[in-house]
């Protein structure tokens, strides 16, 4: 596909058709790098994508136990901490 590049005020862009938007799962915020002289315009993914089901998955199975006591008491937590 072909596409002219267009004068947004002092800027210059093109218009992306609405179908390959919604194909690259494309938002408000896009990631743009530039690589081997190619623009690549990329979604930018939500932090802790998936988290959610992660650990869902991971209780379900029985895998969500903490890997450390959690009763360890330190100096801070004596001395410094104001309870």
């Amino acid at each position: 596909m072909k596409a002219a590049i267009v004068r947004i005020g002092d800027s210059q862009g093109i218009r992306i058709p609405k179908a390959i938007i919604e194909e690259c799962g494309l938002a408000n915020v896009v990631e743009i790098t530039v690589e081997d002289g190619k623009v690549i315009i990329s979604p930018v993914s939500q932090s802790r994508q998936g988290w959610e089901e992660a650990f869902k998955e991971m209780a379900e199975n029985g895998d969500d136990e903490l890997l450390i006591d959690d009763r360890i008491k330190n100096y801070w937590d004596e001395e410094d901490w104001k309870w």
